[in-house]
């Protein structure tokens, strides 16, 4: 490590050179008994084993940023998903600042530049089901500052390759984590709510054919639009309305389509 970055007041670093994962090393700090604090942000150099959404594999190599947040915040699961949509801002506003330019959202998790993917947020909490309040929540974010990986099932993007200067990675972690800071206290001074409007502005797809990836299969339809639950409503071709929380978009390009 050179650069040691500067955290908001509340955050504190472990910087590490490598890890597996920085959500399973938040995840192992968050279950030893004494418990991690809220705000503890494992930030690495590179992921040996890093992953997305559903266990799929993300592309690690130095020169990116690769982050989790760990965070206690004592509200329920339903309120809880409005941290990966105030994560998926706090990253909007940190390429914006960087020059990034056609800066959109893609529900649930992603962030894109041009259409193709520069970012990931992957949200992960000690929820078991029973519907308590999570004892700790791990909020991940991945993105693509100097390289992106070539040949996936959706197209990437790097803010290198969009001409852009990218930061270092230790430079991109100020900027996101004061981002992400203000996106959080919207959040917990006003709820879901308060990151869901912002998050609806800059929603790619809203309005146009979809192809959504859930468990089983695939369905197709119009996003008609996002819930108050943060869920998408996608109009299907015989008329109802299906409620998706959680799944893949692909928007329509030509006579293909891409997430």
């Amino acid at each position: 490590m050179t650069a040691v970055p500067r955290l908001p007041a509340g955050f504190t670093l472990v910087a590490l050179t490598s890890t597996e994962s920085t959500n399973e090393e938040a995840k192992r700090r968050a279950a030893i008994p004494e418990g991690a604090p809220d705000g503890l942000m494992v930030w690495a150099l590179e992921q040996k084993a890093g992953k997305g959404r559903r266990g799929r594999a993300w592309i690690s190599p130095p020169g990116n940023l690769y982050s989790s947040i760990l965070l206690r915040p004592g509200r329920s699961l339903a309120e809880i998903a409005g941290l990966g949509f105030a994560a998926a801002l706090a990253i909007r506003d940190s390429l914006v600042a960087w020059g990034a330019r056609d800066v959109a959202l893609k529900w649930p998790n992603d962030v894109l530049v041009g259409g193709d993917k520069i970012a990931g947020v992957l949200l992960e909490s000690s929820a078991d089901g029973s519907g308590k309040i999570p004892e700790w929540v791990v909020v991940g974010a991945g993105i693509n500052l100097a390289s992106h990986p070539e040949g996936m099932e959706f197209p990437a993007t790097s803010l290198a390759a969009e001409g852009c200067s990218a930061p270092q990675p230790a430079q991109a972690l100020e900027t996101y984590a004061a981002a992400f800071a203000r996106w959080r206290a919207r959040w917990l001074d006003g709820g879901l709510a308060a990151v869901l409007e912002p998050y609806r502005r800059h929603l790619k797809g809203v309005g146009g054919p979809v192809t959504v990836r859930i468990e089983g299969g695939m369905v197709r339809g119009v996003f008609a639009a996002l819930d108050d639950d943060g869920a998408l409503s996608l109009r299907l071709a015989h008329g109802p309305i299906r409620r998706i929380s959680a799944g893949d978009v692909f928007f329509a390009r030509g006579d293909r389509e891409f997430r």
